[in-house]
Order: structure tokens, then C-alpha cells, then sequence
């Protein structure tokens, strides 16, 4: 979900090519699975450095000038957040609660001029850091503020509760922390806020927050505990400071808020503490504290957290190894997984309680209830990457999901912890789910779930209900598409008419996926139907639109309600204008229609023409050429949806597009442009392409590396093509492996597939089922420099049968 605003896209941002590496102690103490999490970190991957146990409920790390926490280039660190998503393109995904530890006197007249309200605003109090020995492994992060007569903050974080260590400058006789409850980060917006100290090492508090591209409040509690006592305390709010006051303190709206704590530092110079959030209680947050963050009663020492940390974080990325590559390839490679695994988030508390989204809290016995989903994105790559390495994951998840809906009246669409914010548009949540059902993640719940998006298939949330699922329903029921309407009022930032054109073909992709379930559970009525609406793409596909620069005709072009076709005032329509098509163009969008890749490559004039604009779409001679070609070719900028093209690798709509080639039987061209795409993952802060998007695009990476890729929603196929790595060993579960070998593979260099077998079978179709894959046995590709034209998955036999069982 790229999400913001394009006015605010590309004048600020620094090439990543003119920014200083990354210091090698990014990499893992263990490094033969090393992780940057600074990979991502500018040029609005979004990332964020700081430390998180694998869907961890809790992260720490610091909060920059950057609207979703930290940006690599900016010079001051305001303070380090407890609650951050990574890759994300709304505002608040890095915050909360912002701790800063800083040196003066805190007083009238004093460096916090306690009589001057403006002394704790965190744009004043910033401290400057620098890059050189800053450390961002996975659990734990590194840096030292040159502020303050300098400072070393570090943080690593366990599911439910988190460390972090402040480290003065020798000889420095006392060292304050500061809570700043008021004021997460530039676009955060603190609805209201309650602290309390509590006895001499303690600090208790909620913050209520109206969040994410205007998303509804929510509260977090949380408590900190100190391995000292406290010298000295203080509350500020909008009048001032008032030292020597525990609270509790209330503030409103955007009101300045927060604590000041002073420590005597003579005995040592580190400070550290533990701490822990809740979006239930009060006592949530103490519970997950005492469980996570204590031992015999006293806060758990720094270390100690950050070696469990570590070691939970090995154990999940050595479930996939590698071998082949550089440090650098293998930095790329355990990263992105690192990034895939940290959403969903764990949204029980410890004791199993959380708030549901009616408000009321729940308990999830013997299972993990999450939250945060962004299904517009992790729909296309995520979702089966975590179905594949985490099947009990996947199963919470999948339950999580019915959850909301049995707690909020309907399925998600962007769920942000307990509310629905209604952002992006389409029908992410059935393509989602349907995918989880045909990897067994529903097993006992089918009919349940079915019932949930039959529901949201053929039906519209009534209007007091937060979700608004397909709001052009409607429309798309009565005549098969969603009418183009900029007018027509929405429960958020987004809805589906507001652009018509891609949430038709969005439907069709999640009623051809909606139909296979369908059928397996013997509703074949509704199979039927659902199969006839899945190629509702052709309800918008307009065959006289022309695109002047190519000479190609035909593409998708919103409609209106009465079903006439859109134009723009004085130029007619434009299949590389924003109208009609959520943060993408026609000729992004033309793709989106795997369920039907015979009917779509008829409508551009056949296979051969449609294969020509394919080359067009990714340049493809100029990639061929020269790999590095799709940073002109491509990428514009992070948000350039816009007048353009070509291959958008920033951005979800398109991300399938290379299997295109594929599945029209031409495979060695998909391994030319994967090749080229992996150029744009680095080792550096610029090394993500677009917003990561809770994992998205690192779990896309995670599939072009490997040598496979999810096909349509519901099919589970996975499309096969050249590794990028000479060997994988995957653990799908205790005791099966599955092995993917490919001696040739040169990470940086093109090989071709000459052949595949699977068992020591040979494979000459372009796809494995679920099941094989379920199966553990030992995917072998034998590659060669030059492609073979004529050879593995160009027949008609070797490709999926289409329209993949759907009715025309």
C-alpha cells in the first residue's frame, strides 16, 4: 500500500546511490544468516531499524523528522518509538511513546525551561547522531547520539516486552529520560494522553491516537520500568514543567504531554530500562511485562533480552538456507525474509486477551490473535510465503481474520489495530483468505469462511457498519463493472467507484478465486456465477482505446454508472492517466487478469501481440541489454504511479506482470526481467524498491530468488522459474525439507531453464500444486547461459489450463 499523497512524492528524497554504505556491523552476530535492517530505510521503503521479535507486538527504534518514523538521511533523532510498522505508506507507523535520554539542567532557567511550555518539543530537544557505528541486526539496535555530550542508545525487543540501554558520557553525574506521550512524529495526531509514576522506577500511561491516512482512535497503554531509581521526576504539558509530580496526568487533543526522569549516575553511567504495550489495558501492559520483561521480580537485564532475542531471530531465518552468493547477496536475501516475518503483529496479550474490533475484549485461548493487516498488498506474495515457512501462522491468522468479522460485522480491508481504516480499494480480503483455505490454514473453518466472503461477495456493509467492503457492488452486480465516480462518498480515504476501473478488475480477480472454493464446497451454483463474474475484467476493457507513443489499442477505461465510457474533458482518455485507477495506470493494470491469460491475450490482438507489448511494458531490449537499464526504464521515483508505462516495481498491481511471460509460454523472459529486478534490492538504505509494504516486496524478492512464485488466488499453483541462488533448503515443517538446487545459478547473472524435475521426475509444465510442494521432495533446474527458445514451458501443454477452470 503505497499510500501517500503523490503531491508530497519526490522533491525531498535523496538517491540512495549518493548515500554512505551501511557500517558492516548491520550484519547478524551470526552472519551466516545476516541481516541490515537499514535496508529499506530511505527513498520511502519505509522500514524501520530498530529492534522487533518475529509479528512482534512491541519495536523500538528511533524517530526521525521521516512521517513513518525514521529516514536514513535525516540528522536528528527525536526520540525512540515503541509501536512501528515496516513499509507502510500512511503517516504513524512510527511512534507512540518516544523516549530520549539527554544531559542539562531541567529547571527554570535551565537547559528544560520548565516556564517555557516550547522546552519539550521533541522538533527542539532532537539529539544529532551518527551513522558510524550504528548497528541494526535483527532484535537489536545500535547508536550514538552526539548530543548530550553523547550518548549510546541501544534496544532489542521480545514479543511482548522490550529492553532499551542509555549509555552516558563518562563523568557525567546525572542523565534525565523523557516520555513524550504528546508527540510521536510529524503526522501522528494524539487524540489524548494519561501518564502516572509509579514508586521510584516506574512509568505508566495510555495514548489515544487518530491515525493512519485518518483512521479511527485507538488506545495504547503502556508501561516502563528502570533497573534504578528515579533522582528526581517531572510531568510537562502545555503550560510548562512541574517537577516532583507523579500524576496522574491527563492532557486533550495535540496538548504537549509527557515525563522527565533524572537518575544519579554516579555508580555507572548506563540506564536502562524494560518495557511493554497493550491495546487492551492498563493491566495488559503489566502482564506482558512481568512475562516477558522480568525475572525474580527485577527488570531483565539488557543482555540477557537481547540474547534471547537474537537466538529467536536465528531460529526463524535459518528455517530457510542458502548457499551461493556474496555477503552482500545473502545480506539482501536474509533481510528480506527478516522483513516478511515481522507482520501481522501478535495482538493478544499474554494472559490471551485482546480488543476485539467491537470494542470488547476477547480472549484467544491456546492461539495467537493478530492485527495490522494490509491485504491490498500481502494478498499477492506475503500471504503464501507465510502459508508456506509458518503454517500455524498462518492458521491464527486465517482465524484472526474471521474474528474481525464476526466482531466488527464484516471482513477487513486494511485492518489497523482494532478498526478497519477502509484504505485501498478492490477486495484484497478474498484472494487472501481463499489462498489460505487452499493451503489448509482453514481446515475446520471452511464453511465459516465461506460464508463470510460469500457475504462480502454479494452484498454491501449497511452504512452504520465502519467496513465498507465492495462498495461498488451495486454496479458491479447489476452490470459487471464499477462505475468510475470521484463523487461518490466513502467511510475513508479510499472506495472502490473512486476508482472504478482497477476495483472491477480487482473483483473479477477475487471472484475467479472466490469460485474454485466455491466448487470444492459444493456450491455450484455460486461456482458457476463466480466463474461468469471473474471475467468481468471485459466488462472494462475498452478495444478502441489507443496509446498514441506505442501503437497499442485495447486496455482497461473506467465506466460510469449509466455505462458509458469515461472521458476527460477535451482530450478523451489517456491509458497513462489517473483516472479510474488506484495508484496505477491502464497499461499497469492491462495485466491484471491471470485467472484469464487466454481471454486477455485475445483481446490484445493474440498471444504474439500481446507478448510484443509485454516487451514494451518492461523495455525489454533495454533490459536485456543491460540489467541496471530499469532504473531509467522503471523507476521514476517511489510514488510515480502516474504518465507512465512501463514495469512498475515500486508499486502491488503490477508485481505479478513478469510471470506473464510465462504463462504465455515464453519463460526465459521472465528470468530476464527477475534478474533485472533484483537489482533494485541492495545492501543499503535504498535497497528496497517502493514502500515494503509489511513485508510485500521483501516476500516478492524472497520468491525471484527462490525459483518460484504464487499464480492466481485460489489455484495453488506456483510458477517455476531460474533461481537466483545454487541451493535452498526450506523447512515447510518438522522433519520435510524441501531442497531447490540449481548448480548454474550466478546471483548477478542471468541462467535459462533447460530443465526442471521434482522427486527425480522431470517436470515439463511451468507449475508446481500445493501439494507437491507440501510433499518436501527436491526441486532440481539445470540452467545454461543461453535460453532455449523452443525448449522447457513453451508448449501449450507445459502451461495451465485456462481459464484456469472458469466459464467463458
Amino acid at each position: 500500500m503505497s499510500r501517500i499523497p503523490y503531491r508530497f512524492h519526490l522533491g525531498a528524497l535523496l538517491s540512495a546511490a549518493l548515500l554512505l554504505p551501511v557500517a558492516l556491523q548491520a550484519a547478524a552476530a551470526d552472519n551466516s544468516m545476516p541481516v541490515n535492517t537499514f535496508i529499506g530505510t530511505q527513498d520511502e521503503g519505509n522500514t524501520f531499524p530498530g529492534a522487533s521479535a518475529p509479528f512482534g507486538m512491541i519495536q523500538v527504534g528511533p524517530i526521525t523528522d521521516h512521517y513513518a518514523g525514521y529516514r536514513y538521511s535525516d540528522k536528528k533523532i527525536r526520540g525512540f518509538g515503541h509501536s512501528f510498522l515496516s513499509g507502510a505508506g500512511c503517516w504513524e507507523q512510527g511512534g507512540q511513546l518516544s523516549v530520549l535520554p539527554v544531559t542539562g539542567r531541567i529547571g527554570p532557567g535551565g537547559d528544560f525551561d520548565t516556564k517555557k511550555p516550547g522546552s519539550f518539543d521533541h522538533k527542539k530537544y532532537a539529539a544529532e547522531y551518527t551513522h558510524e557505528g550504528e548497528t541494526g541486526q535483527a532484535g537489536y539496535y545500535k547508536v550514538k547520539l552526539t548530543s548530550y555530550g553523547g550518548i549510546t542508545a541501544e534496544a532489542t525487543a521480545l514479543t511482548r516486552a522490550a529492553a532499551e540501554r542509555y549509555t552516558f558520557a563518562p563523568g557525567t553525574g546525572t542523565g534525565h529520560v523523557l516520555l513524550n506521550l504528546g508527540q510521536a512524529n510529524e503526522r501522528h495526531s494524539v487524540v489524548g494522553s494519561e501518564v502516572k509514576v509509579v514508586g521510584d522506577r516506574a512509568v505508566e500511561g495510555r495514548i489515544v491516537t487518530r491515525s493512519f491516512c485518518g483512521g479511527a482512535k485507538y488506545t495504547t497503554w503502556f508501561r516502563m520500568e528502570f533497573d534504578r531509581p528515579f533522582a528526581a521526576r517531572g510531568i510537562w504539558d502545555d503550560r510548562g514543567g512541574w517537577p516532583d509530580v507523579d500524576g496522574p496526568s491527563q492532557q486533550g487533543d495535540s496538548k504537549p504531554h509527557g515525563v522527565w526522569l533524572s537518575f544519579d549516575l554516579k555508580d555507572g553511567a548506563a540506564v536502562t530500562a524494560v518495557s511493554a504495550i497493550s491495546h487492551v489495558d492498563a493491566e495488559g501492559a503489566r502482564v506482558n511485562l512481568k512475562a516477558e520483561g522480568m525475572a525474580g521480580g527485577k527488570p531483565l537485564g539488557f543482555e540477557a533480552m537481547r540474547a534471547k532475542a537474537q537466538a529467536g531471530w536465528q531460529r526463524e531465518l535459518g528455517s530457510v538456507r542458502i548457499e551461493g552468493g556474496s555477503q552482500d547477496d545473502r545480506t539482501v536475501f536474509y533481510t528480506a525474509l527478516y522483513h516478511a516475518l515481522l507482520q501481522p503483529l501478535t495482538g493478544n496479550d499474554a494472559d490471551g486477551r485482546y480488543r476485539g474490533y467491537d470494542d470488547v475484549v476477547h480472549s484467544a485461548k491456546d492461539w495467537t490473535y493478530y492485527e495490522f493487516f494490509s491485504l491490498w498488498d500481502t494478498y499477492r506474495a506475503q500471504n503464501q510465503l507465510l502459508a508456506l515457512l509458518r503454517p500455524q501462522r498462518a492458521r491464527d491468522i486465517a482465524n484472526s481474520v474471521l474474528k474481525i468479522r464476526e466482531q466488527s460485522g464484516w471482513l477487513p480491508r486494511w485492518g489497523y489495530a482494532n478498526f478497519e481504516t477502509n484504505i485501498m480499494t478492490g477486495d484484497p480480503v478474498t484472494p487472501f483468505l481463499v489462498d489460505l483455505w487452499r493451503f489448509g490454514a482453514l481446515k475446520g473453518r471452511e464453511r465459516d469462511a465461506y460464508a463470510a466472503l460469500r457475504e462480502n461477495a454479494f452484498g454491501v456493509p449497511a452504512f452504520g457498519i465502519r467496513p465498507q467492503g465492495r462498495s461498488g457492488n451495486p454496479s458491479y452486480l447489476r452490470q459487471g463493472f464499477v462505475q468510475y465516480d470521484r463523487g461518490f462518498i466513502s467511510k475513508g480515504m479510499d472506495t472502490d467507484p473512486h476508482h472504478g476501473a482497477s476495483a472491477t478488475m480487482e473483483y473479477a480477480l477475487a471472484d475467479s478465486a472466490l469460485a474454485q472454493m466455491a466448487k470444492a464446497l459444493g456450491h455450484g451454483k455460486d461456482a458457476q456465477l463466480l466463474a461468469q463474474r471473474a471475467l468481468n475484467w471485459k466488462k472494462v476493457w475498452d478495444p478502441s482505446v489507443l496509446d498514441g507513443p506505442t501503437g497499442q489499442r485495447g486496455f482497461p477505461r473506467p465506466r460510469l454508472l449509466d455505462g458509458s465510457w469515461f472521458a476527460d474533458v477535451g482530450s478523451g482518455f489517456d491509458p497513462r492517466g489517473d483516472h479510474g485507477f488506484h495508484e496505477g495506470t491502464a497499461w499497469q493494470y492491462q495485466w491484471l487478469a491471470p485467472q484469464d491469460v487466454p481471454g486477455l491475450a485475445a483481446a490484445m490482438g493474440g498471444t504474439e501481440q500481446a507478448l510484443r507489448r509485454l516487451d514494451q511494458f518492461f523495455d525489454y531490449e533495454a533490459v536485456l541489454a543491460d540489467p541496471a537499464a530499469v532504473r531509467k526504464s522503471w523507476v521514476v521515483g517511489p510514488y510515480s504511479y502516474y504518465s507512465q508505462f512501463r514495469y512498475n516495481p515500486n508499486n502491488e498491481p503490477d508485481l505479478h506482470a513478469p510471470w506473464m511471460y510465462t504463462l504465455m509460454g515464453q519463460p526465459w523472459k521472465t528470468t530476464t526481467v527477475l534478474r533485472a529486478a533484483e537489482t533494485l534490492f541492495g545492501n543499503g538504505p535504498g535497497g528496497v524498491t517502493g514502500n515494503d509494504d509489511l513485508g510485500t516486496m521483501s516476500a516478492w524478492y524472497l520468491f525471484s530468488a527462490l525459483g518460484l512464485y504464487p499464480d492466481t488466488p485460489g489455484s495453488g499453483r506456483f510458477l517455476l522459474h531460474a533461481p537466483r541462488f545454487a541451493r535452498a533448503e526450506i523447512d515447510l515443517a518438522p522433519g520435510r525439507v524441501l531442497r531447490i538446487e540449481a548448480p548454474e545459478a550466478r546471483p548477478g547473472e542471468r541462467r535459462f531453464v533447460q530443465s526442471v524435475s521434482y522427486a527425480g521426475r522431470p517436470v515439463s509444465r511451468v507449475w508446481l500444486d500445493w501439494e507437491q510442494l507440501q510433499a518436501a521432495g527436491t526441486l532440481s533446474y539445470r540452467l545454461a547461459p543461453k535460453p532455449d527458445t523452443a525448449g522447457w514451458g513453451t508448449r501449450a501443454a507445459d502451461l495451465p489450463k485456462a481459464p484456469a477452470g472458469l466459464a467463458h
